[in-house]
């Protein structure tokens, strides 16, 4: 009988250089995804509450109410991923999200809130009343659902996953904005009563010079927000709890 070939022997296994007790199934998350579906419920309330208060075309043009509608959406899908134990959303998109409702509450409270006439998404000329409706739509859109994302960055997120790389492309939309505000006025009559929706940005009554150095200002405030955000991202502690020295964070 010939010699039959030699039945090839199946190639030894590589030792892996991760230890098998390293490794940490992802599990899901039921407290973090019910206080993001929680927030998405109290940004959704306020922008339906302010559309129903005032004109829907005027109301979907302001920065606070598309930034609002952004996060309720970032909210829901991330609640998702949380409850499904998938990884989390990309930080491109979450930081932006976070840069732009932390400067919707900031620009309220510091330039808007004290206004003369009162600043007012509807066009009412009278300050509104505390714990009335329209001054808990302010507050919904303002202070709450801000706190809230900064709650859920700093007790619910991982730190470390911003970078600096990532702001210059966050300033994008705001940037956007002014040249859709702008335009907007532009196109109205002039004299109409929601021509400039921010006094900041009202080319009607400081003229495109005051109004550009503002927009500046403001565009040199959103870069400086940005750059804080990510430095106390990567100096804040880690609140998540990991599974072992050695496991992996997902």
């Amino acid at each position: 009988m010939p010699d039959l070939p030699a039945v090839p022997s199946k190639p030894p296994l590589r030792p892996s250089p991760v230890p098998a007790t390293a490794v940490v199934a992802p599990t899901p998350h039921p407290l973090t995804a019910i206080f993001r579906l929680l927030t998405t419920l109290t940004a959704t309330a306020g922008v339906t509450l302010e559309l129903l208060l005032g004109s829907p075309g005027r109301i979907l043009s302001y920065f606070s109410i598309q930034s609002n509608a952004l996060l309720a959406v970032i909210m829901v899908a991330a609640a998702h991923r949380a409850w499904t134990a998938r990884r989390p959303l990309p930080s491109s998109v979450t930081g932006a999200t976070l840069l732009y409702v932390t400067m919707t509450g900031l620009v309220y409270h510091v330039l808007l809130d004290h206004t003369t006439p009162p600043f007012s998404m509807t066009g009412a000329t009278e300050p509104p009343a505390a714990w009335h409706g329209q001054w808990i739509v302010l507050q919904l859109l303002h202070t709450v659902t801000p706190a809230a994302a900064l709650v859920d960055w700093l007790v619910l997120t991982a730190p470390g996953r911003l970078h600096l790389r990532q702001t210059a492309a966050w300033l994008l939309y705001p940037l956007a904005y002014l040249v859709f505000s702008l335009g907007r006025g532009e196109l109205l009559i002039p004299g109409t009563t929601d021509r400039y929706l921010y006094p900041f940005l009202d080319v009607e009554q400081q003229g495109y010079r005051d109004t550009l150095a503002n927009a500046l200002l403001l565009g040199l405030a959103f870069y400086g927000v940005a750059v804080l955000l990510v430095a106390l991202d990567h100096a804040r502690p880690n609140p998540i709890r990991r599974r072992g020295k050695t496991g992996f964070r997902l």
